[in-house]
């Protein structure tokens, strides 16, 4: 019979399952789509590498550090920084001392002004001695009201701030709690970004391989539909089948967990973003190296990475492949958003052409992440929430990423 049941394959549910499996469990995993992976999927199309949305990995992030066999993943990384893009104007925006070659760039960045790089080189100092975990405890003020009480000028925000955390939290009005740019700004400066060279796929599918290696049972195309804990019972049903295992772990997205469980507090305040993959000839293809390129601008689109100068197996061999990607849920046409990007790429490098620019995909992701407004942590639903032998898994109850899922996973014990 089985131990423990854990709803969901995605990151959260595939650590649990690896950690439960290995203190002895026999855990079951039940996944409702065709693979593991969850908000992380990879399509593999005529030579090129779809992320379902721009997603890279922290290598800084301790939970990846602990539960990844980063090397194996054979990462890609971007170059630290980033270059700040305006209508017949780009700047690099670097750390001089991890990359020394920018120096020279990032000292006349005129985007940038010397009071805010000596800002920004003081925060990484602070944030270098300081606890990961106390920083998230902190917070409590919007990442715009933060940066303004330190000082750091209108024209960064807008230049930089704005359009590279809007990236990160989806909300380029930089109202997101400040304990979430302390944190990932603290985790940048301390390592590297960088996507595997077979897409973002490849974490959860070394995470199931691991899961499986410590003897836990991965079921894909099986759909959790309810879920009931009293006492020390509880009660799963997949499709027709009732089972009674000692503990659940419910490892879904937020929505789903809520209708599981009944918990409330499990938000459905969520933030979503479109991105749109583009191949243009490696030939005609300007040098954006591999950073980021920032809309310093407006919005349409906040940013671009070149995906194949970063992993050249994202792209055949003769070709170039770019990510461009549009905060929240715009509702305009593949076609409409492609024209911005045209536009905006030539603007940004007025000697390139990109009238062969051909768009590839676009990825629609209505939930990629759950708002995070100053003070959010308190109103996360507790693991131990539900009744019974049931434990929350996701991100939602700790924070918004690749981390929360991770770390939060780690600790599910259900009890029995």
């Amino acid at each position: 019979m089985t131990d423990v049941v854990v709803a969901g394959g995605g990151l959260a549910g595939l650590v649990a399952a690896r950690h439960l499996a290995e203190a002895g469990r026999d855990v079951t995993v039940f996944e409702d789509s065709e693979q593991v992976g969850g908000r992380v999927r990879t399509a593999h199309e005529d030579g090129y590498t779809f992320d379902r949305g721009f997603q890279v990995l922290f290598s800084a992030y301790p939970a990846v550090k602990r539960e990844l066999d980063v090397e194996a993943l054979s990462p890609r990384p971007f170059t630290p920084g980033a270059t700040i893009a305006r209508p017949n104007h780009r700047s690099v925006l670097s750390d001089p001392l991890r990359v020394p070659t920018a120096a020279v760039e990032t000292a006349f960045n005129r985007d940038v002004r010397l009071a805010d790089k000596l800002r920004l080189f003081t925060l990484q100092r602070e944030l270098a001695g300081r606890d990961p975990e106390a920083i998230l405890r902190g917070g409590g003020k919007p990442i715009s009201d933060y940066l303004a009480d330190r000082g750091f000028s209108q024209r960064f925000v807008e230049r930089f701030a704005a359009p590279f955390y809007g990236g990160i939290t989806l909300d380029r009005s930089l109202g997101t709690d400040s304990a979430i740019f302390e944190y990932t700004y603290k985790m940048l400066s301390e390592g590297e970004i960088f996507v595997p060279a077979a897409g973002m796929e490849a974490m959860p599918e070394q995470l199931a391989d691991r899961a499986r290696a410590a003897g836990a049972t991965i079921e894909t195309d099986r759909t959790v539909t309810a879920v009931a804990g009293e006492g020390d019972a509880a009660t799963v049903e997949v499709g027709s089948e009732t089972l009674s295992p000692a503990g659940v772990v419910v490892a879904t997205d937020p929505a789903t967990a809520a209708d599981l469980t009944d918990v409330a507090g499990i938000t459905t305040d969520i933030l979503g973003c479109v991105t749109q993959y583009f191949a243009l000839p490696t030939n005609r293809a300007p040098d954006m190296g591999k950073r980021i390129v920032l809309n310093a601008a407006d919005e349409r689109p906040n940013t671009v990475a070149p995906m194949s100068a970063v992993a050249p197996e994202y792209a055949p061999e003769g070709m170039e492949l770019y990510s461009a990607t549009f905060l929240g849920t715009p509702e305009d046409d593949d076609a409409t958003l492609a024209t911005a990007v045209r536009e905006a790429l030539g603007s940004w490098y007025p000697a390139a052409s990109f009238d062969d620019l051909e768009l590839l995909r676009t990825d629609r992701v209505p939930l990629a992440q759950f708002a995070q407004p100053p003070g959010f942590r308190a109103g996360l639903p507790d693991p131990d929430a539900p009744d019974g032998p049931v434990v929350l898994a996701g991100d939602y109850t700790r924070w918004s990423s690749i981390q929360g899922a991770l770390e939060r996973a780690r600790r599910c014990r259900p009890a029995h």
